[in-house]
């Protein structure tokens, strides 16, 4: 029988309005014994620089999707952060989480062309060394759930990945192998932005303590709300008009080389040529076939994106008029400069969505969106010159 422990994260309760993450007293602590799994692409804003930005994003994504493969059958919490992500895992999956993560880094330089770093930290030594992880979970739709994160525990195990003295906590793995990234895919155009801007931002509340935090970013969703508007719809990237399937996907040999398994990339590109095939006719004609139903799956799409979310900072892609972006830019500034706050932005025309589909029978799929051209790896940057300027010490991965 599974301990409490085990179940600390299926059994929480969840709630479905987004302005629920200021709510600090409702996030709860991770039990000692479970372990922040994180990775990070080596490199990346090079990559991204050099217009490699697509595996960029498809292998932190893939940081997600081999640790949740592993874990079938386990609702577990997972954060994208555009170039890396993090999954928390109770003490029965460490294991073989950790050995499927590092499977993915050493297959890493050969499907992707790029180089991975991975770590297993568990929740006690973070704490152990003055740092939490809370957590609370997001109700996008019935069944899937994004999990919000307090505490600077998340930011505590990025700098320990990026840390030379890393040590015992990197991952390693003697066997090598492939991991199973089944479900990954990237079959969507650009979502291109219907107001002229896709606008990635992220923002870490400062203060002494949780409260003075709590009104801080209280305060950034409330003026956000006044320049966007109070409709989340309009400013997401994923929309009615946005979303286009083209066939063949252009991203559709990159899925055909980390989902090829035993079947080959040649063999496994013809399979998903004429498996999408079929579904650009459904997508046209709205045509059911099977547990495919394509207006209902698109309005599910639409639902389960990870457009607006929270680790410690907040991160959103919006799609905003160039109007709105400079007048959220300018407020961003003015809070900045009066020390409340420390913040990161991007411009693009469009975003990227990278799909994790579990099963469409039980509408079981979620959404990574980051922005075109590098977006949350080059807010970071934004993010990291702001925190440099003011000699306050920050961490954004």
């Amino acid at each position: 029988m599974a301990t409490s422990s085990e179940r600390f994260y299926t059994d929480l309760p969840d709630f479905a309005d987004f302005d629920g993450i200021i709510d600090f007293g409702s996030y709860a602590s991770f039990p000692d014994d479970w372990t922040v799994l994180v990775a990070d692409v080596r490199g990346s804003t090079d990559a991204i620089r050099a217009g490699r930005y697509k595996n960029v994003n498809m292998l932190g994504a893939a940081s997600i999707t081999a640790v949740l493969n592993a874990c079938k059958g386990h609702d577990l919490p997972f954060v994208f952060g555009g170039d890396g992500g993090a999954v928390i895992v109770p003490p029965s999956l460490s294991a073989p989480a950790g050995a499927a993560l590092a499977r993915l880094a050493v297959a890493a330089p050969d499907m992707f062309g790029l180089s991975l770093r991975a770590a297993a930290i568990p929740v006690a030594v973070l704490r152990a060394g003055g740092s939490d992880v809370l957590v609370r979970k997001y109700r996008l739709s019935p069944g899937n759930h994004l999990a919000m994160f307090a505490g600077d525990g998340l930011e505590r195990a990025d700098e320990i990945l990026k840390s030379p003295h890393v040590g015992h906590f990197a991952l390693s793995l003697a066997d090598g192998g492939v991991p199973d990234l089944t479900g990954l895919s990237c079959r969507w155009a650009p979502l291109k932005a219907t107001g002229g801007i896709m606008l990635t931002v992220m923002v870490k509340p400062l203060g002494p303590t949780m409260p003075a935090r709590r009104e801080v970013l209280d305060e950034v969703l409330t003026q956000a709300g006044r320049i966007l508007g109070d409709d989340p719809a309009a400013v997401a990237p994923a929309k009615q008009r946005t979303l286009r399937f083209r066939w063949p996907p252009a991203g559709l040999w990159r899925e055909a080389r980390v989902t090829a398994g035993r079947q080959g990339v040649a063999g496994r590109y013809l399979s998903l040529l004429a498996m999408t095939l079929v579904v650009a006719v459904c997508d046209l004609f709205s045509l059911r076939i099977r547990d495919f139903d394509p207006p209902a799956y698109r309005a599910e799409l639409r639902a389960n994106t990870d457009f607006r979310k929270f680790d410690g900072f907040l991160r959103m892609v919006l799609d905003t008029t160039p109007a709105q972006a400079d007048a959220l830019g300018s407020y961003l500034d003015k809070q900045y400069v009066a020390g409340r706050l420390l913040h990161g932005m991007h411009r693009a025309d469009a975003a990227l969505m990278t799909c994790l589909v579990f099963n469409l029978e039980r509408s079981e799929h979620v959404h990574f969106i980051d922005g075109a051209d590098g977006g949350y790896a080059l807010a970071a940057a934004d993010f990291k010159a702001r925190a440099a300027a003011r000699e306050v010490p920050a961490i954004a991965s």
